[in-house]
């Protein structure tokens, strides 16, 4: 059926006229040509924000928008943004809705959407960049919009910049129960024999199955390489047959020479995790009294909604990476990324909100009030640190200290020295999901996932 979709959607581009609210201003360009949205987009990068907002008011007073994203969060920024554009004209008026789809349906979603003259939804937040790239970039369905102070303090243009547009990077980290005497200083110690961590399973939350296939990355994998030499004797002889297994895979998959250890990794951790259905339980579990010596792989600002009881603490918990002499990765990070749908009934308004939520502090607020999500905007990352003071907010929150809420920030996280959080590439992602992630479904299939 996607394959079905794919096709018509190229028949309809190339024979098929499309109008919008029959308005032949949107009356959709020969193929050759840019559609009406990316008309309007080439020339929203090149306005202020102010410029958009009154492009925006103009355009959507009186509608209704319809948003999709992975992030709920939409539903709480929408209404900031609607009161910023009411500052600039009080009669302005607009209603919305936002839907989160379940179960990677999102990409379902959005196919059957753009296969109408004017969609449903306005705008899209979405993640998981290897499907992005071939379901819906490829396929002409969402289109890139750049704004133009975004760009400026990227130190770019959007003409020149390349890519997509990222509205944030999150990061899932490795914590444990600390209620015990159990501890973790070597991400090989999640994956030692009798080691059960819990994670969200990688077919229910693809980009679970894209932090793998970064795995075999050369930096990644001389991560794993290094964090493997640290080890104790006992531990690496527990190990040792599992890399030797893998290692003529390795070889035939074309991975560099430490590619046998992130195989390795890879297998061991496939066939041990339990599948949780959100990392919402995860957290909840992790941060009872009774879950000693229990750890997952999870989104780290689930911390933030933790209320602390007799039996729950976020004290109860421990994030590894943050821990004296701790060797390899700290978890992963993957974004949320912003795009308009090639049939957006309200181009304008859209890049408008876009631009909203990527260069103010309040726009940005819906995620950037919490831990673990960083802005891709340098200078509304450092405004938005200096608001809510992500990095000693543990120290004087409510009840705490709470040590775990003390967010280390995206440069330490990335960094060798730091989290080495293993970050996806989409274009990577891509290049190994058929070889890859061939070998990774074989894992999944004999393992009972």
């Amino acid at each position: 059926m996607k394959k079905l979709a794919v096709v018509l959607l190229v028949l309809a581009a190339v024979v098929l006229p499309i109008f919008a609210n029959g308005d032949d201003e949107k009356a959709a360009a020969p193929a050759s040509e840019k559609s009406y949205v990316q008309q309007v987009i080439e020339q929203a990068q090149k306005m202020t924000f102010e410029e958009l907002a009154k492009k925006a008011i103009e355009e959507s007073n009186g509608k209704k928008l319809y948003g999709v994203g992975n992030s709920s969060r939409g539903k709480s920024a929408l209404p900031l943004f609607i009161a910023y554009l009411q500052g600039i004209d009080a009669s302005y008026k607009l209603d919305f809705d936002w839907q989160q789809p379940k179960n990677n349906k999102i990409f379902d979603q959005l196919t059957a959407n753009s296969l109408k003259s004017e969609g449903t939804f306005a705008v899209t937040l979405i993640q998981d960049g290897n499907q992005i790239e071939s379901k819906m970039v490829q396929t002409g369905i969402l289109d890139t919009f750049i704004p133009l102070e975004w760009a400026k303090a990227n130190g770019t243009t959007a003409e020149a910049y390349t890519g997509y547009l990222p509205l944030q990077t999150l990061n899932k980290v490795f914590e444990y129960n600390c209620t015990g005497s159990k501890t973790y200083d070597n991400c090989w110690d999640f994956v030692l024999p009798g080691e059960h961590g819990q994670f969200m399973d990688i077919d229910s939350e693809i980009v679970g199955k894209n932090f793998l296939y970064m795995l075999t990355a050369p930096k990644y994998a001389a991560w794993l390489a290094s964090a493997f030499e640290a080890l104790s004797a006992d531990e690496k002889a527990a190990l040792q047959p599992t890399i030797d297994a893998v290692a003529s895979d390795a070889k035939d998959l074309g991975l560099d020479a430490n590619g046998k250890y992130s195989l390795a990794w890879i297998k061991l951790w496939v066939e041990s995790y339990n599948a949780v259905s959100d990392d919402g339980p995860i957290c909840n579990n992790l941060v009872q009294a009774s879950a000693t010596d229990q750890f997952g792989l999870l989104v780290y600002s689930k911390l933030r909604s933790v209320q602390e009881s007799a039996s729950v603490s976020k004290n109860n918990i421990k994030i590894a990476a943050y821990q004296d002499g701790y060797k390899g990765i700290g978890g992963y990070g993957y974004c949320h990324y912003m795009f308009v749908p090639d049939n957006s009934p309200l181009p304008w308004t859209a890049c408008a909100f876009i631009a909203y939520i990527t260069e103010f502090v309040d726009g940005f607020s819906a995620w950037g009030k919490d831990i673990g999500g960083y802005s891709s905007n340098p200078q509304l990352a450092a405004d938005n640190e200096a608001k809510y003071n992500h990095s000693t907010g543990g120290d004087t929150a409510e009840g705490g200290p709470f040590p775990a809420l003390n967010d280390r920030g995206y440069d330490w996280w990335v960094s060798a020295e730091g989290g080495q959080l293993v970050l996806e590439d989409p274009e990577y992602c891509a290049s190994v999901a058929f070889t890859v992630g061939s070998w990774i479904e074989m894992l999944t299939k004999y393992s009972g996932k």
